[in-house]
Protein backbone atom coordinates (compact mmCIF):
# COMPACT_ATOMS: atom_id res chain seq x y z
CA UNK A 1 0.00 0.00 0.00
CA UNK A 2 2.26 2.80 1.26
CA UNK A 3 5.23 3.45 3.48
CA UNK A 4 3.28 5.94 5.60
CA UNK A 5 2.15 5.02 9.10
CA UNK A 6 -1.57 4.25 9.32
CA UNK A 7 -4.32 2.18 10.88
CA UNK A 8 -7.54 1.53 8.97
CA UNK A 9 -10.20 -1.20 8.93
CA UNK A 10 -9.04 -3.08 5.82
CA UNK A 11 -6.38 -2.09 3.29
CA UNK A 12 -8.08 -4.24 0.63
CA UNK A 13 -10.98 -1.79 0.45
CA UNK A 14 -8.79 0.81 -1.29
CA UNK A 15 -10.10 0.16 -4.81
CA UNK A 16 -13.70 0.66 -3.68
CA UNK A 17 -12.74 3.88 -1.92
CA UNK A 18 -10.96 5.06 -5.05
CA UNK A 19 -14.19 4.76 -7.01
CA UNK A 20 -16.04 6.84 -4.40
CA UNK A 21 -13.31 9.46 -4.61
CA UNK A 22 -13.59 9.55 -8.41
CA UNK A 23 -17.28 10.42 -8.04
CA UNK A 24 -16.59 13.15 -5.49
CA UNK A 25 -13.71 14.60 -7.50
CA UNK A 26 -15.89 14.97 -10.59
CA UNK A 27 -18.44 16.96 -8.53
CA UNK A 28 -15.95 19.30 -6.81
CA UNK A 29 -14.71 21.63 -9.58
CA UNK A 30 -13.72 24.51 -7.28
CA UNK A 31 -11.44 22.37 -5.16
CA UNK A 32 -10.04 20.84 -8.35
CA UNK A 33 -9.03 24.30 -9.58
CA UNK A 34 -7.38 25.04 -6.21
CA UNK A 35 -5.55 21.71 -6.39
CA UNK A 36 -4.18 22.46 -9.87
CA UNK A 37 -2.80 25.79 -8.68
CA UNK A 38 -1.36 24.19 -5.55
CA UNK A 39 0.43 21.58 -7.67
CA UNK A 40 2.26 24.37 -9.52
CA UNK A 41 2.93 26.80 -6.66
CA UNK A 42 3.42 24.43 -3.65
CA UNK A 43 2.25 27.04 -1.09
CA UNK A 44 2.25 24.47 1.74
CA UNK A 45 5.73 23.07 1.07
CA UNK A 46 7.41 21.71 4.18
CA UNK A 47 4.37 22.10 6.39
CA UNK A 48 2.84 19.31 8.46
CA UNK A 49 -0.96 19.42 8.65
CA UNK A 50 -2.95 17.39 11.19
CA UNK A 51 -6.64 16.89 10.38
CA UNK A 52 -9.49 15.58 12.50
CA UNK A 53 -12.41 15.39 10.07
CA UNK A 54 -15.16 13.05 8.93
CA UNK A 55 -13.32 10.57 6.72
CA UNK A 56 -15.53 10.73 3.65
CA UNK A 57 -14.96 10.79 -0.10
CA UNK A 58 -15.19 14.59 -0.04
CA UNK A 59 -12.63 14.90 2.76
CA UNK A 60 -10.36 12.69 0.70
CA UNK A 61 -10.29 15.29 -2.09
CA UNK A 62 -9.28 17.95 0.44
CA UNK A 63 -6.45 15.70 1.64
CA UNK A 64 -5.27 15.30 -1.97
CA UNK A 65 -5.34 19.07 -2.40
CA UNK A 66 -3.30 19.76 0.74
CA UNK A 67 -0.76 17.14 -0.32
CA UNK A 68 -0.65 18.66 -3.81
CA UNK A 69 0.27 21.94 -2.13
CA UNK A 70 3.40 20.33 -0.69
CA UNK A 71 2.14 19.49 2.81
CA UNK A 72 2.67 16.30 4.78
CA UNK A 73 -0.85 15.30 5.88
CA UNK A 74 -2.17 13.08 8.67
CA UNK A 75 -5.89 12.40 9.19
CA UNK A 76 -8.08 10.92 11.91
CA UNK A 77 -11.86 10.68 12.10
CA UNK A 78 -13.86 13.30 13.99
CA UNK A 79 -16.77 10.98 14.82
CA UNK A 80 -16.81 7.27 15.75
CA UNK A 81 -19.46 6.40 13.14
CA UNK A 82 -18.65 8.70 10.22
CA UNK A 83 -15.57 7.06 8.70
CA UNK A 84 -15.98 5.46 5.28
CA UNK A 85 -13.53 2.57 5.63
CA UNK A 86 -12.94 2.16 1.91
CA UNK A 87 -12.04 5.85 1.56
CA UNK A 88 -9.64 5.60 4.51
CA UNK A 89 -7.87 2.70 2.79
CA UNK A 90 -7.73 4.57 -0.53
CA UNK A 91 -6.12 7.59 1.11
CA UNK A 92 -3.39 5.45 2.62
CA UNK A 93 -2.64 4.14 -0.84
CA UNK A 94 -2.19 7.75 -1.93
CA UNK A 95 0.39 8.42 0.77
CA UNK A 96 -1.80 10.00 3.46
CA UNK A 97 -1.33 8.86 7.07
CA UNK A 98 -4.82 7.83 8.19
CA UNK A 99 -5.87 6.64 11.63
CA UNK A 100 -9.59 5.99 11.36
CA UNK A 101 -12.14 3.23 11.11
CA UNK A 102 -15.88 3.10 11.63
CA UNK A 103 -16.98 2.11 15.12
CA UNK A 104 -13.96 3.20 17.16
CA UNK A 105 -14.36 3.15 20.93
CA UNK A 106 -13.75 6.33 22.92
CA UNK A 107 -10.29 5.06 23.86
CA UNK A 108 -9.48 4.21 20.23
CA UNK A 109 -10.79 7.58 19.09
CA UNK A 110 -8.31 9.48 21.24
CA UNK A 111 -5.52 7.05 20.30
CA UNK A 112 -6.14 8.11 16.68
CA UNK A 113 -6.19 11.80 17.65
CA UNK A 114 -2.85 11.40 19.40
CA UNK A 115 -1.30 9.47 16.49
CA UNK A 116 -2.13 12.41 14.23
CA UNK A 117 -0.66 14.85 16.76
CA UNK A 118 2.49 12.73 16.93
CA UNK A 119 3.36 14.19 13.52
CA UNK A 120 4.10 17.50 15.30
CA UNK A 121 1.81 19.61 13.13
CA UNK A 122 2.30 23.19 12.00
CA UNK A 123 -1.40 23.54 11.12
CA UNK A 124 -4.47 21.83 12.61
CA UNK A 125 -7.73 21.31 10.74
CA UNK A 126 -10.61 20.42 13.07
CA UNK A 127 -14.24 19.34 12.91
CA UNK A 128 -15.32 19.73 16.53
CA UNK A 129 -12.05 21.10 18.00
CA UNK A 130 -10.78 17.81 19.44
CA UNK A 131 -7.27 18.29 18.05
CA UNK A 132 -7.09 21.78 19.52
CA UNK A 133 -8.59 20.64 22.82
CA UNK A 134 -6.12 17.75 23.12
CA UNK A 135 -3.17 19.97 22.20
CA UNK A 136 -4.12 22.49 24.87
CA UNK A 137 -4.84 19.93 27.59
CA UNK A 138 -2.61 16.89 27.11
CA UNK A 139 -0.07 17.59 24.34
CA UNK A 140 1.07 21.07 25.30
CA UNK A 141 4.68 20.25 24.37
CA UNK A 142 3.61 20.43 20.70
CA UNK A 143 2.03 23.89 20.84
CA UNK A 144 5.23 25.75 19.98
CA UNK A 145 5.30 24.14 16.52
CA UNK A 146 1.74 25.18 15.61
CA UNK A 147 1.38 28.35 13.53
CA UNK A 148 -2.41 28.24 13.12
CA UNK A 149 -5.55 26.16 12.92
CA UNK A 150 -8.97 25.92 11.36
CA UNK A 151 -12.37 24.84 12.67
CA UNK A 152 -15.16 23.50 10.46
CA UNK A 153 -18.20 23.33 12.76
CA UNK A 154 -20.50 25.59 14.73
CA UNK A 155 -19.96 23.41 17.81
CA UNK A 156 -16.19 23.68 17.52
CA UNK A 157 -16.24 27.45 17.02
CA UNK A 158 -18.37 27.82 20.17
CA UNK A 159 -15.75 25.84 22.11
CA UNK A 160 -12.90 27.89 20.69
CA UNK A 161 -14.51 31.23 21.40
CA UNK A 162 -14.91 30.12 25.01
CA UNK A 163 -11.19 29.26 25.08
CA UNK A 164 -10.26 32.61 23.55
CA UNK A 165 -12.48 34.48 26.03
CA UNK A 166 -10.67 32.75 28.91
CA UNK A 167 -7.26 33.54 27.39
CA UNK A 168 -6.58 29.83 26.97
CA UNK A 169 -6.18 29.71 23.17
CA UNK A 170 -2.48 29.47 22.36
CA UNK A 171 -2.52 29.91 18.58
CA UNK A 172 -4.70 31.62 15.95
CA UNK A 173 -7.64 29.63 14.58
CA UNK A 174 -9.71 30.55 11.53
CA UNK A 175 -13.44 29.88 11.93
CA UNK A 176 -14.01 28.31 8.52
CA UNK A 177 -17.50 27.40 9.70
CA UNK A 178 -18.43 31.09 9.70
CA UNK A 179 -17.44 31.76 6.10
CA UNK A 180 -20.51 32.66 4.05
CA UNK A 181 -19.61 30.09 1.41
CA UNK A 182 -19.52 27.46 4.16
CA UNK A 183 -22.24 28.32 6.65
CA UNK A 184 -24.95 29.52 4.27
CA UNK A 185 -24.53 26.56 1.92
CA UNK A 186 -22.92 23.58 3.69
CA UNK A 187 -24.89 24.07 6.92
CA UNK A 188 -28.19 24.87 5.22
CA UNK A 189 -28.32 22.92 1.95
CA UNK A 190 -25.84 20.21 2.94
CA UNK A 191 -27.35 19.44 6.34
CA UNK A 192 -30.89 19.70 5.03
CA UNK A 193 -30.22 17.20 2.27
CA UNK A 194 -27.98 14.73 4.09
CA UNK A 195 -30.01 14.61 7.32
CA UNK A 196 -33.16 13.65 5.45
CA UNK A 197 -31.05 11.11 3.53
CA UNK A 198 -29.80 9.57 6.80
CA UNK A 199 -33.29 9.34 8.32
CA UNK A 200 -34.66 7.73 5.18
CA UNK A 201 -31.85 5.17 4.98
CA UNK A 202 -32.23 4.26 8.64
CA UNK A 203 -36.03 4.04 8.71
CA UNK A 204 -37.57 4.18 5.19
CA UNK A 205 -40.38 6.12 6.88
CA UNK A 206 -42.73 8.33 4.87
CA UNK A 207 -42.19 11.97 5.80
CA UNK A 208 -45.33 13.28 4.14
CA UNK A 209 -48.05 13.81 6.74
CA UNK A 210 -45.68 13.43 9.70
CA UNK A 211 -45.09 16.08 12.34
CA UNK A 212 -41.37 16.83 12.13
CA UNK A 213 -39.74 18.65 15.07
CA UNK A 214 -36.52 20.56 14.42
CA UNK A 215 -34.63 21.69 17.53
CA UNK A 216 -32.62 24.79 16.70
CA UNK A 217 -33.08 27.27 13.85
CA UNK A 218 -29.52 28.12 12.97
CA UNK A 219 -28.36 27.51 9.41
CA UNK A 220 -28.51 23.72 9.89
CA UNK A 221 -31.99 23.87 11.39
CA UNK A 222 -33.18 26.23 8.66
CA UNK A 223 -32.05 23.83 5.96
CA UNK A 224 -33.56 20.81 7.69
CA UNK A 225 -36.91 22.53 8.28
CA UNK A 226 -37.01 23.60 4.64
CA UNK A 227 -36.32 20.09 3.35
CA UNK A 228 -38.76 18.41 5.76
CA UNK A 229 -41.47 20.83 4.68
CA UNK A 230 -40.65 20.05 1.07
CA UNK A 231 -41.16 16.35 1.78
CA UNK A 232 -44.68 17.08 3.03
CA UNK A 233 -44.10 17.19 6.77
CA UNK A 234 -45.80 19.53 9.23
CA UNK A 235 -42.73 21.20 10.75
CA UNK A 236 -42.39 22.46 14.32
CA UNK A 237 -39.32 24.46 15.39
CA UNK A 238 -38.06 24.78 18.96
CA UNK A 239 -35.62 27.56 19.87
CA UNK A 240 -34.01 29.46 22.77
CA UNK A 241 -33.28 32.59 20.71
CA UNK A 242 -36.16 35.05 20.28
CA UNK A 243 -34.94 36.39 16.93
CA UNK A 244 -34.44 32.94 15.42
CA UNK A 245 -37.79 31.78 16.78
CA UNK A 246 -39.44 34.80 15.18
CA UNK A 247 -37.70 34.05 11.90
CA UNK A 248 -38.96 30.46 11.99
CA UNK A 249 -42.48 31.71 12.65
CA UNK A 250 -42.25 34.18 9.77
CA UNK A 251 -40.95 31.36 7.54
CA UNK A 252 -44.24 29.57 8.13
CA UNK A 253 -43.30 27.04 10.80
CA UNK A 254 -45.01 26.41 14.11
CA UNK A 255 -42.80 27.44 17.04
CA UNK A 256 -43.11 26.05 20.56
CA UNK A 257 -41.08 24.67 23.45
CA UNK A 258 -39.72 21.15 23.35
CA UNK A 259 -41.97 20.30 26.30
CA UNK A 260 -44.97 21.18 24.10
CA UNK A 261 -43.59 19.58 20.95
CA UNK A 262 -42.72 16.30 22.70
CA UNK A 263 -46.34 15.18 22.82
CA UNK A 264 -47.01 16.20 19.22
CA UNK A 265 -44.04 15.14 17.11
CA UNK A 266 -43.54 12.00 15.07
CA UNK A 267 -39.90 12.69 14.21
CA UNK A 268 -37.45 14.73 16.32
CA UNK A 269 -34.09 15.98 15.09
CA UNK A 270 -31.71 18.13 17.17
CA UNK A 271 -29.44 20.70 15.49
CA UNK A 272 -28.34 22.97 18.33
CA UNK A 273 -24.77 22.23 19.44
CA UNK A 274 -26.03 22.06 23.04
CA UNK A 275 -26.53 19.15 25.48
CA UNK A 276 -29.77 17.73 26.88
CA UNK A 277 -32.09 19.19 24.26
CA UNK A 278 -34.24 16.04 24.52
CA UNK A 279 -34.21 14.31 27.91
CA UNK A 280 -36.28 11.97 30.08
CA UNK A 281 -39.17 14.37 30.59
CA UNK A 282 -39.56 14.67 26.83
CA UNK A 283 -39.36 10.92 26.21
CA UNK A 284 -42.09 10.44 28.80
CA UNK A 285 -44.45 12.60 26.71
CA UNK A 286 -43.67 11.17 23.28
CA UNK A 287 -46.25 9.18 21.38
CA UNK A 288 -45.80 5.51 20.54
CA UNK A 289 -43.48 5.16 17.54
CA UNK A 290 -41.71 8.51 17.86
CA UNK A 291 -38.34 8.71 16.10
CA UNK A 292 -35.39 10.59 17.63
CA UNK A 293 -32.21 11.61 15.81
CA UNK A 294 -29.42 14.17 16.03
CA UNK A 295 -27.62 16.15 13.36
CA UNK A 296 -25.44 18.22 15.72
CA UNK A 297 -21.76 17.35 16.08
CA UNK A 298 -21.71 15.54 19.44
CA UNK A 299 -24.01 12.79 20.74
CA UNK A 300 -25.16 14.86 23.72
CA UNK A 301 -28.19 16.61 22.26
CA UNK A 302 -30.55 13.64 22.57
CA UNK A 303 -29.82 12.18 26.01
CA UNK A 304 -29.36 8.52 25.15
CA UNK A 305 -28.47 7.62 28.73
CA UNK A 306 -31.89 8.80 29.87
CA UNK A 307 -33.61 6.86 27.11
CA UNK A 308 -31.73 3.63 27.78
CA UNK A 309 -32.40 3.96 31.51
CA UNK A 310 -36.13 4.07 30.74
CA UNK A 311 -36.03 0.96 28.54
CA UNK A 312 -37.87 -2.18 29.51
CA UNK A 313 -36.24 -3.74 26.48
CA UNK A 314 -34.34 -2.69 23.40
CA UNK A 315 -33.36 -4.26 20.13
CA UNK A 316 -31.58 -3.25 16.95
CA UNK A 317 -33.93 -3.67 14.00
CA UNK A 318 -31.31 -2.73 11.41
CA UNK A 319 -28.09 -0.71 11.39
CA UNK A 320 -28.67 2.72 13.00
CA UNK A 321 -32.24 1.87 14.08
CA UNK A 322 -32.83 0.90 17.73
CA UNK A 323 -36.27 0.13 19.11
CA UNK A 324 -36.60 1.18 22.75
CA UNK A 325 -39.65 -0.24 24.53
CA UNK A 326 -40.66 1.69 27.65
CA UNK A 327 -42.31 0.28 30.76
CA UNK A 328 -45.78 1.32 29.55
CA UNK A 329 -45.27 -0.49 26.23
CA UNK A 330 -44.70 2.60 24.12
CA UNK A 331 -41.85 2.38 21.62
CA UNK A 332 -39.33 5.08 20.76
CA UNK A 333 -36.96 4.62 17.83
CA UNK A 334 -33.44 5.97 18.38
CA UNK A 335 -31.26 6.54 15.32
CA UNK A 336 -27.47 6.05 15.15
CA UNK A 337 -27.04 6.14 18.95
CA UNK A 338 -27.68 9.89 18.82
CA UNK A 339 -24.63 10.55 16.68
CA UNK A 340 -24.63 12.55 13.46
CA UNK A 341 -27.41 10.88 11.51
CA UNK A 342 -26.30 12.22 8.15
CA UNK A 343 -22.86 10.62 8.47
CA UNK A 344 -23.68 7.56 10.57
CA UNK A 345 -26.59 6.39 8.42
CA UNK A 346 -25.78 8.12 5.12
CA UNK A 347 -22.70 9.54 3.37
CA UNK A 348 -22.65 13.09 4.69
CA UNK A 349 -23.17 16.23 2.65
CA UNK A 350 -23.32 16.14 -1.14
CA UNK A 351 -19.98 16.63 -2.89
CA UNK A 352 -21.23 19.78 -4.62
CA UNK A 353 -21.68 21.67 -1.36
CA UNK A 354 -18.50 20.35 0.29
CA UNK A 355 -16.69 21.68 -2.77
CA UNK A 356 -17.05 25.16 -1.28
CA UNK A 357 -16.36 24.26 2.36
CA UNK A 358 -13.19 22.36 1.56
CA UNK A 359 -11.99 25.01 -0.88
CA UNK A 360 -12.30 27.44 2.05
CA UNK A 361 -10.21 25.01 4.12
CA UNK A 362 -7.48 24.66 1.50
CA UNK A 363 -7.23 28.40 0.88
CA UNK A 364 -7.21 29.14 4.61
CA UNK A 365 -4.29 26.73 5.06
CA UNK A 366 -2.41 28.74 2.41
CA UNK A 367 -3.37 31.99 4.18
CA UNK A 368 -2.07 30.69 7.53
CA UNK A 369 1.30 29.90 5.95
CA UNK A 370 1.51 33.34 4.31
CA UNK A 371 0.56 35.07 7.58
CA UNK A 372 2.76 33.00 9.88
CA UNK A 373 3.66 35.00 12.97
CA UNK A 374 1.38 37.90 12.00
CA UNK A 375 -1.92 36.71 13.48
CA UNK A 376 -3.06 37.05 17.08
CA UNK A 377 -4.09 34.08 19.23
CA UNK A 378 -7.81 34.41 18.64
CA UNK A 379 -10.71 32.97 16.65
CA UNK A 380 -10.43 34.76 13.32
CA UNK A 381 -12.82 35.26 10.43
CA UNK A 382 -12.15 33.80 7.02
CA UNK A 383 -10.71 36.64 4.91
CA UNK A 384 -13.40 38.20 2.73
CA UNK A 385 -11.30 37.70 -0.38
CA UNK A 386 -11.28 33.92 0.17
CA UNK A 387 -15.05 33.85 0.55
CA UNK A 388 -15.45 35.90 -2.61
CA UNK A 389 -13.01 33.79 -4.61
CA UNK A 390 -14.73 30.54 -3.67
CA UNK A 391 -18.11 32.00 -4.64
CA UNK A 392 -16.69 33.27 -7.92
CA UNK A 393 -15.19 29.90 -8.81
CA UNK A 394 -18.39 28.08 -7.87
CA UNK A 395 -20.53 30.33 -10.05
CA UNK A 396 -18.09 29.91 -12.93
CA UNK A 397 -18.28 26.12 -12.59
CA UNK A 398 -22.07 26.41 -12.85
CA UNK A 399 -21.87 28.57 -15.97
CA UNK A 400 -23.36 31.55 -14.16
CA UNK A 401 -22.32 35.15 -14.79
CA UNK A 402 -23.18 38.20 -12.70
CA UNK A 403 -23.21 41.95 -13.32
CA UNK A 404 -20.23 44.21 -12.73
CA UNK A 405 -20.50 47.78 -11.41
CA UNK A 406 -19.67 50.56 -13.82
CA UNK A 407 -17.19 53.21 -12.60
CA UNK A 408 -20.13 55.60 -12.17
CA UNK A 409 -22.08 53.08 -10.08
CA UNK A 410 -19.05 52.34 -7.93
CA UNK A 411 -18.50 56.07 -7.34
CA UNK A 412 -22.17 56.52 -6.44
CA UNK A 413 -22.13 53.70 -3.87
CA UNK A 414 -18.91 54.94 -2.29
CA UNK A 415 -19.99 58.59 -2.11
CA UNK A 416 -21.99 60.31 0.61
CA UNK A 417 -22.43 63.63 -1.14
CA UNK A 418 -24.99 62.70 -3.80
CA UNK A 419 -28.62 63.12 -2.82
CA UNK A 420 -31.71 61.41 -4.17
Amino acid sequence: MSDVEFKVKDEKLASEGGLRMDWARSHMPVLDSVKKRFEKEKPLAGKRIACCLHVTKETAILMETLKAGGASVALCGSNPLSTQDDVAAALVKEGISVFAWRGVSNEEYYWCVNKVLDTKPHITVDDGADLINTLHSKRTELLSDVIGGQEETTTGVIRLRAMAKDGALKYPVIAVNDAKTKMMFDNRYGTGSSTIDGIMRATSVLLAGKTFVVAGYGWCGRGLAMRAKGMGSDVIVTEIDHVKALEARMDGFRVMTMDEAAATGDIFVTATGCKDVITRRHFEKMKDGAICANTGHFDVEVNGKDLYAMAKSKRTLKPNLEEITLANGRKIYFLAEGRLINLAAAEGHPSEVMDMSFSDQALCAEYIVKREGKMKNAVLDVPAEIDAEVARLKLASMGTKIDVLTPEQKKYLESWSEGT
